[in-house]
């Protein structure tokens, strides 16, 4: 498992939040989603061998938002 911290730009609203946080729960090897709204970060366990934190951003920026930086470490 790895833990995955993607900082976003501002968000701007908590619907905003919850779209992001379901669409990356919604893709495969993704546990423990967490969107921190005040700080604009999302915090993701995965299974690496599933997915990474190269295809988290990929997602997020899909739905319209802006990845600023990706940080993966080994938990």
């Amino acid at each position: 498992m790895e833990k995955v911290i993607l900082q976003l730009g501002a968000l701007a609203c908590p619907s905003c939040m919850q779209k992001i946080e379901a669409g990356v729960k919604a893709q495969p090897g993704v546990e423990n989603v967490k969107v921190l709204f005040n700080a604009s970060k999302v915090k993701a366990d995965i299974d690496a061998s599933q997915t990474s934190g190269d295809k988290l951003k990929e997602v997020i920026e899909n739905l319209g938002y802006e990845v600023e930086s990706v940080k993966v470490k080994a938990i």
